[in-house]
Order: structure tokens, then C-alpha cells, then sequence
């Protein structure tokens, strides 16, 4: 923890160091609006009524929702319940389930920038969001449903589902570009918070579905469920994920350009 602390303190100070507010003060091209001319506007602090005209757009409430349906999953999945399910499912021990749930962690930290950069690249928002999350609505459910599913198969399920994770990322340049520029910080606070929204909600409630459906069996202190009882509780993380793919669906495409009123 200490050298993490140190790390990230370095980290900081490069970016205090390298870091600047906008691409020309770099001598790059600008990607924001041009601001009217004269004296700046004096506007009131009104936090709520900035939120209500982010939410006054359409994409700003499609991309709300639909993130959470692919971070919920995966954290859901790879922070919590899937040592258990892998466990159950395979006989995996503690360490080797362990080790799958942070190769999907892994993969999704690698999807993200991979799958941001090629977006910046097509100039397209939605197609490479909807691929990431139809890519992982289906690896979800190949690795829960499918039937004698090998362990060598579900560890490609995993990669894939994680990499196609990281496709939520595109989620906040894709809802900064549907907002006027002067809303950019509060949508991605909005859209933060609907990312969290998913394992908030997912976790404590497949907890639920499972002790619902517990048979009594324990290990020591710790309760043991069967398969049957992963696949009832992560039929709701599977049903938000194929509904992430049609909030998605319905979004208007920016092609990667800020806001025109």
C-alpha cells in the first residue's frame, strides 16, 4: 500500500508537470468549441439546473443506464461472486479463481484506451459501444449458460468479455459531445455515477437471489450455493447487459464532434 501511495504520488506530480488543460497549449489542434468573443457571461451557480439540462437530451438518460449494465457485471463477476461460482462450477481453488477474475480486470484496464483510441480513429462513438457491449452481454452468458462449457473456453470467454468491457469507456467522451461544452464536467459526473450505479444495485442483489436459494450446505462459517443458484443471480447481471446493447442502440451518433447549438 505504501509503494502504491508513493507510485501515485509520482504519477501526480508528472501529470501537475505535463498535463494541460487543452491540446493547442501543447501546439495541437484544439477539439473544443470556440467561445463567443467579449467579456464572459456571469451565470449563478445552479448545480441542479445544470443537471436538468444535461438531462434534458436524450443521450444524456441512454447513457445513463447503460454503463451499468457492463461495469455492474464485471464487478459483480471479478470483485465478488465469480471466486464462488468458479469454485462450484469447476472445483477451482480460491487462488485459481482468483487469478481468472483478475485476468478479466486486466483485460478490461487494456480494452479501455485500446477501444477509445480506435473510436478517436473512426471518428464514431456508438458502433464501437455497441459492439463492446454486445460482445460482452454474450460472453456473459456463454459463461454462465453455456453447457459443459471447458475451463480453457470460459478463460477466452473472460478475456473477450473484458476486453469489450472497456468499451464503456467511450461512454463519457460519447455524452460530453451530446451536451452544450459548458455542461461537459457535470454529464460526466452524471455518467460516473450511472457507472456506479450498476454494481451498487448488482452485487448486493445476486447476494440476495443466493441466499434465496441456499440449501443449507456450508464450509466452515461460510455459506456454499450450487450452480443452479449462480446461474438464477447472474441472470440479472446477463438481463442489464443485453439492455445496455439496446440503450445504446437508440443513441444519436456525435462522430466525435462537440456539441453545435
Amino acid at each position: 500500500m505504501a509503494a502504491s501511495g508513493v507510485l501515485m504520488l509520482a504519477i501526480s506530480m508528472a501529470c501537475r508537470r505535463f498535463i494541460r488543460d487543452d491540446p493547442s497549449e501543447r501546439g495541437f489542434r484544439s477539439y473544443s468549441p470556440e467561445m463567443p468573443k467579449g467579456p464572459p457571461a456571469q451565470e449563478k451557480f445552479r448545480p441542479l439546473a445544470g443537471l436538468a439540462t444535461v438531462f434534458s437530451f436524450r443521450n444524456s438518460w441512454l447513457l445513463f443506464w447503460a454503463p451499468g449494465g457492463m461495469v455492474g457485471p464485471m464487478l459483480s463477476f471479478a470483485g465478488l461472486w465469480g471466486v464462488p461460482f468458479l469454485e462450484a462450477r469447476y472445483g477451482m481453488g480460491t487462488k485459481s479463481a482468483a487469478a481468472v477474475g483478475s485476468l478479466m480486470m486486466i483485460c478490461w484496464a487494456v480494452g479501455g484506451p485500446l477501444m477509445g483510441a480506435l473510436s478517436d480513429r473512426l471518428g464514431r462513438r456508438k458502433p464501437l459501444y455497441l459492439a463492446g457491449a454486445v460482445v460482452s452481454a454474450l460472453g456473459w452468458a456463454g459463461m454462465i449458460f453455456w453447457p459443459g462449457l471447458p475451463v480453457e473456453g470460459f478463460l477466452v470467454f473472460a478475456a473477450l468479455t473484458g476486453l469489450a468491457t472497456g468499451g464503456m469507456i467511450i461512454g463519457f467522451a460519447f455524452s460530453k459531445e451530446s451536451v452544450p461544452s459548458r455542461y461537459s464536467g457535470t454529464v460526466a459526473g452524471a455518467i460516473n455515477m450511472g457507472v456506479m450505479i450498476g454494481p451498487t444495485f448488482l452485487q448486493p442483489t445476486i447476494g440476495w437471489v443466493l441466499d434465496l436459494m441456499w440449501q443449507g450446505q456450508m464450509k466452515g462459517d461460510i455459506r456454499l450455493y450450487d450452480l443452479e443458484a449462480f446461474r438464477i443471480g447472474f441472470s440479472l447481471m446477463i438481463a442489464w447487459s443485453f439492455l445496455t446493447c439496446l440503450l445504446i442502440a437508440l443513441t444519436k451518433e456525435t462522430h466525435c464532434r462537440p456539441f453545435s447549438e
